[in-house]
């Protein structure tokens, strides 16, 4: 990590250099130049994809006063950049990883929860392109702060978003409505199934056992 870190200093032509490829490039920064993920779901907060220096400058002409980075890559040259952009601009940065294509423990689900009361807003949070695990932390925001139903909350989980759940990051949508199929038949509130109830290594075998099955059938059997 430290060799990372290193690779990636800003304080030297190089570092920057490696850095700005390492954004542009690697992480495929240039795409996101013309197509920016934004989408206001509330007055406090604002879900994108991953943000360039030159547009965190821009949320912090609009107020934003911190940034939930979603993704993790934390050694790397577009979270160098991100991070020295939010110390020049007064934004505190966040670092909340959470997965695209797998569960999550219930104490993830949690600390999300503690997390969204605790940040100062206006907030903006992303990953990387703005459509699975932001859509994810969205729904969590929606009802853990907004008070929506699950129902309504997990619609932030949509193509609307760029999201798909025909692929394993429907393992997302599969956690929803884990909870909204048991709350049918056993009254329960969202946070004390997950507590009480929620089994992620259960929910991962069920939704894994699903996919396999409908790809299956779809793709190698070419069902019609």
């Amino acid at each position: 990590m430290k060799c990372d870190l290193m690779r990636f200093d800003l304080s030297t032509p190089k570092g920057r250099r490696r850095a700005n490829h390492d954004l542009l490039w690697r992480d495929h920064g240039f795409l996101r130049i013309w197509f920016q993920n934004i989408h206001w779901i509330s007055d406090e907060m604002v879900r994108s994809n991953q943000p360039s220096p030159r547009q965190i400058a821009h949320w912090a002409e609009r107020g934003i006063k911190t940034i939930i980075n979603l993704r993790g890559g934390t050694t790397s040259g577009f979270h160098a950049l991100e991070r020295e952009a939010c110390e020049r601009h007064g934004i505190k940065l966040v670092n909340f990883t959470v997965k695209s294509r797998d569960v999550h423990p219930a104490e993830v689900i949690f600390a999300a929860r503690d997390l969204f009361e605790n940040i100062e807003y206006p907030a903006l949070m992303h990953c990387k392109s703005g459509a699975d695990r932001a859509g994810f932390m969205a729904a969590l925001y929606m009802h853990f702060r907004k008070n929506e139903r699950i129902e309504v909350a997990a619609q932030q989980l949509s193509l609307k978003y760029l999201h798909v759940r025909q692929g394993k990051t429907g393992m997302l949508d599969f956690f929803f409505q884990g909870y909204l199929d048991y709350a049918q038949e056993n009254p329960i509130s969202f946070a004390d199934w997950v507590r009480d109830v929620y089994d992620p290594p259960a929910v991962k075998d069920a939704f894994m056992a699903s996919w396999l099955g409908n790809t299956l059938v779809d793709k190698v059997l070419r069902r019609e």
